[in-house]
């Protein structure tokens, strides 16, 4: 019933009358706060890459990752977003979670996040911070066993999902994920504690989000959740999940805590730039309950790095005209679309990169990799490193002259 009347939503005879209709609380927001504010980000497209530590040597090393910014730069990325927050922990001391072991005991002082903005100013560059697991635990995470209550569960009453290869009945805890609650308040505050802190110590350029700042439609049967939904509209929690009321109410949690987070990085920092990866709208909107549509036109996120893994190019352009990058760009938000160079067995080659890159740049679009070691590192594949940088320096010279014509501006937001 739900996908029925989502397809109703978005056919060309009715769909904008509807969704007009359905969202226009949501879309007077912005006008009675006194109109569309220009975003902060401005227009321009970027060329970027994830960097992360799983798996890659680069974190712990500060001659490697002053290398790896030089060649980035000089190979035409304008953009770095490093993982922060990943697995349950951070790669930066933190009040609200535990330092990766990893580094702990290899370079406890390097603070690779610090090292890098610095570097990469030094080099015209930015530096979006990436929160890849967003609300997500290991399930046997500290923060877990200490707030059960902050846990959101299934029907069934197990909080665990099986993601990345685990099986729910083999796989260790350590290797199993649970979602904290987005609408507790311990979860609010130290969700938006681990993000202005990395804000506050290193004067990054905004934060990222993706797919993982989510509430999983099939999770919310928890005591807290029931007990709040009860309060709040004086039901049950329906048995059916994707029902329209109860999913709408769990969007509106979830955006309560982006709203929150906003405000705090506006505090922090004078200007609470928010970038959002998330991957095709109906997925988030149908799987995650992430309205990256609503985030976007009430200018709760700056920027769109859209997720687009289509192995093969024909699928990648497919997924590039979803009408909802149209009607986002449309809001005058920055659309960026993430495109994957390699990673683990799975190395895209340099005649379809090509194809993509060029793709993206034809309707106006930004690319950002993943991941750093599938550019020409350990995951370039057959092809090798020298040939695919020399494919990147060629296509982003040629596509992306001057994506930041004034750099120092953009990273302060003057």
């Amino acid at each position: 019933m739900q996908r029925v009347s989502l397809m109703r939503r978005f056919t060309p005879a009715n769909g904008w009358k509807l969704a007009i209709k359905r969202r226009l609380p949501a879309l007077l927001v912005p006008l009675l706060a006194g109109g569309f504010a220009p975003n902060a980000w401005g227009a321009y497209n970027r060329v970027g890459v994830w960097l992360t530590n799983s798996p890659s040597p680069l974190y712990y090393d500060a001659n490697r990752i002053n290398r790896a910014v030089n060649e980035l730069a000089d190979t035409g990325f304008n953009t770095l977003y490093p993982n922060v927050w990943s697995r349950g922990y951070t790669f930066h001391r933190s009040r609200w979670a535990p330092l990766e072991p990893t580094l702990a005991q290899q370079a406890p002082d390097l603070d690779p996040v610090c090292r890098m903005t610095s570097d990469a100013h030094r080099r015209g560059l930015q530096v979006i911070p990436w929160f890849e697991y967003g609300l997500m635990e290991p399930g046997d995470a500290a923060v877990v066993k200490q707030n059960p209550d902050w846990v959101l569960k299934k029907q069934d009453g197990s909080p665990y999902y099986a993601m990345h290869g685990a099986n729910l009945e083999t796989s260790p805890l350590k290797d199993l994920r649970v979602w904290l609650n987005p609408a507790h308040p311990g979860v609010r505050q130290r969700f938006i504690g681990l993000i202005t802190e990395i804000v506050e110590r290193c004067h990054v350029d905004g934060i990222q989000l993706d797919d993982h700042f989510a509430w999983p439609v099939d999770l919310g049967y928890d005591a807290y959740t029931t007990a709040l939904y009860r309060q709040e509209t004086g039901l049950e929690p329906p048995a059916d999940y994707t029902n329209r009321g109860w999913m709408t109410w769990r969007r509106q949690k979830l955006t309560e805590l982006l709203v929150e987070l906003r405000a705090a990085l506006q505090k922090s920092n004078g200007n609470g730039r928010i970038s959002l990866s998330p991957g095709p709208f109906r997925f988030s909107y149908n799987k995650w309950l992430q309205d990256w549509e609503i985030w976007s036109v009430r200018r709760l996120v700056d920027e769109l790095v859209v997720q687009n893994y289509a192995y093969s190019v024909k699928g990648f352009e497919r997924d590039l005209d979803q009408s909802a990058l149209e009607r986002a760009r449309s809001w005058g938000i920055p659309i960026n679309i993430g495109v994957l160079a390699g990673f683990g067995g799975r190395t895209t080659d340099a005649n379809s990169l090509r194809q993509k890159i060029q793709l993206s740049a034809e309707r106006g679009y930004g690319v950002i990799y993943f991941y750093w070691e599938g550019l020409w590192g350990q995951y370039a594949g057959a092809e090798g490193g020298d040939l695919r940088k020399a494919l990147f320096t060629q296509l982003h010279r040629s596509l992306y002259p001057d994506p930041f014509p004034n750099s120092n501006n953009l990273r302060t937001g003057r």
